[in-house]
């Protein structure tokens, strides 16, 4: 099952949550869109507005991976949403994987899955992960057993494609990256 939930809030950051759902679905992986509010029309921190495919409340839980993007007022939401958390915390106890870019780590963060974690998170944000018991480590991707995080908008594809690697293989990887002139 290659199923990939992405989750938008109000604020989100439109290029991590792009370029990783673009770069998921040329992989051919299905890549749903899940709203954390009760409408499916979003808008980015940039004013951009994304059609989720479902609602939180209404989305199945069949997904391999869950995947937040940042964005700081899209965060904020996320670490405000205690279902979202739940349902973090019911994923990663199933033996599935996470990842969270830019701001949203402080959201795996407070959900507590970060105790003992290897873990990075955009410039400012480390506290909340600190304080959650995480090790910070000065990579652009961070892969620490279940969980993977990134840094910001300029490393969504490096992000995107330790994705692809973890799910479809290293060669579908590398393969994409080359057709998309990341590498």
């Amino acid at each position: 099952m290659n199923q990939v939930d992405l989750f938008l809030a109000s604020g989100f950051e439109e290029i991590e949550l792009i370029t990783v759902a673009d770069i998921l679905r040329r992989a051919d992986m299905s890549t749903r869109l899940i709203s954390i509010n009760s409408q499916l029309a979003v808008t980015g921190a940039h004013q951009i507005t994304i059609q989720a495919d479902v609602t939180m409340d209404a989305a199945d839980h069949n997904a391999h991976i869950l995947v937040l993007p940042g964005g700081g007022p899209g965060t904020q939401a996320m670490l405000g949403s205690t279902a979202l958390h739940t349902r973090l915390q019911q994923h990663l106890s199933e033996g599935k994987p996470i990842a969270a870019i830019c701001a949203a780590p402080m959201v795996l963060a407070k959900a507590n899955l970060l105790k003992g974690i290897n873990a990075i998170c955009y410039p400012g944000c480390e506290a909340a992960l600190l304080e959650a018991g995480a090790n910070i480590v000065m990579e652009n991707v961070v892969v620490d057993g279940l969980i993977t995080t990134s840094r910001g908008p300029g490393t969504a594809a490096a992000f995107a494609f330790e994705l692809v690697r973890q799910i479809k293989g290293e060669a579908l990887s590398q393969k994409l990256s080359k057709e998309m002139l990341f590498s």
